[in-house]
């Protein structure tokens, strides 16, 4: 305990100092000063920032440009300090660590507080006996941090917190196999079914969510008999009479839906529907799933779907139901299907934004389903857009 608070005295000094600085800057600027959680933050987005290659994106934040609120610092401060306690166990796995992510900000004591900052004061030490710019992270999290970077710049993203959890995974880790860590990323944020906790996908990410594209089309065996679908079989809306249609029993004869013809029970698959601006549903439907009625299509009957109720009710059927904020409402959905790893997502694709996410582990084949109430406008599956590849020395202003 004496070892541990000799080491502590150093910093506070440096501390109080840094303090005072900022407070000073902060009369020059007319702003309000750092307080030492927030001015904790600044000092390390610092030393990760003299270590690690292309991680300039950090500056904004040691220079005070990019400013978290002060329960945002706390809870980083405790998660990092969390896996560095357990960084033998970190770089022996796929992917990131489970931590407590839902821990209150009213239930973080001091102690806890002084406790993971001399964890990170710990690393920080040997860190800084790193040369400058002596670990390089790897292309694709160098393009994703000077795609962050642009999209803080355009007010795409609140803070560059995604830039400092990345920098620091590279610096943790510094595995051979560090170019996986954009991925790993997404996972585990995936991974903690926290609405919000994902927020803008960096375009590097979305790449790679882009490359496992599958051709989906409508299955009219399983189409409700009151749908009309296109020849290509990849738009639906409703029609104004019933057709008569053989009533098989994996046809929809309550629900306004069908599913893809092919089921999928291994790797990864994304696609894409426009979906409008009145009700809708999109997901998965297990293959054991029932069909027939109006049994509500949720988790507990074999379904992973959002769903859009009179056109300004955003949910995730579970049971029971989530409701998602009305900002998150899309135009057009992206839905990415990892089945190995047991995660089904929804983006919205204009903004590369994250809406949802369920975790579950698969056994059985999953069918994407399509719903819709549209009579004048049809519901329609997409092929993602080609990549477009920018030669600009610097982050492009038209990613």
């Amino acid at each position: 305990m004496m070892q541990c608070f000799h080491f502590m005295v150093e910093p506070a000094k440096n501390f109080t100092a840094k303090i005072k600085e900022s407070n000073k800057r902060a009369k020059r600027e007319n702003r309000e000063p750092l307080d030492e959680d927030q001015l904790f933050v600044v000092e390390l987005a610092r030393d990760l920032n003299r270590v690690c290659q292309r991680s300039a994106v950090l500056e904004h934040i040691w220079n005070q440009d990019d400013t978290w609120p002060t329960p945002l610092c706390r809870l980083f401060v405790l998660q990092w300090a969390s896996m560095l306690e357990n960084k033998k166990r970190l770089v022996q796995t796929d992917g990131w660590p489970e931590t407590d992510e839902e821990k209150q900000y009213d239930l973080i004591t001091g102690q806890d507080l002084q406790q993971a900052k001399t964890t990170i004061f710990n690393w920080i030490k040997d860190l800084r006996a790193q040369p400058e710019q002596s670990v390089w992270p790897g292309e694709p999290l160098a393009m994703i941090l000077e795609d962050l970077q642009s999209a803080w710049r355009w007010g795409r993203v609140p803070n560059l917190l995604t830039a400092m959890e990345l920098v620091m995974w590279t610096l943790v880790s510094q595995r051979p196999d560090k170019d996986k860590i954009p991925q790993q990323w997404l996972l585990w944020k995936q991974r903690t079914h926290k609405i919000g906790a994902i927020s803008y996908i960096p375009q590097p990410v979305w790449d790679w969510i882009g490359d496992a594209a599958v051709d989906v089309t409508l299955d009219l065996e399983t189409a409700n008999p009151d749908l009309l679908i296109s020849a290509d079989e990849k738009k639906m809306r409703c029609g104004f009479e019933r057709k008569e249609v053989p009533n098989y029993h994996q046809r929809f004869d309550g629900w306004w839906c069908a599913v893809g013809v092919n089921g999928l029970g291994s790797g990864r698959h994304y696609w894409e529907a426009e979906v409008g601006e009145r009700d809708w549903r999109l997901g998965v439907a297990k293959e054991s799933a029932l069909r027939k009625g109006f049994k509500s299509l949720n988790t507990d009957t074999g379904y992973l779907t959002l769903r859009l109720e009179r056109g300004s009710e955003l949910k995730a059927l579970t049971v029971p139901f989530t409701s998602l904020p009305p900002g998150l409402i899309p135009r057009k959905v992206g839905v990415y299907l990892d089945y190995d790893n047991g995660q089904l997502s929804f983006y919205d694709v204009d903004k590369h934004m994250h809406i949802y996410t369920y975790n579950e582990s698969f056994t059985e084949k999953l069918f994407p389903l399509f719903g819709t109430v549209e009579i004048m406008k049809d519901l329609v599956i997409r092929s993602p857009a080609a990549k477009t590849y920018c030669l600009c020395p610097t982050s492009c202003l038209w990613a």
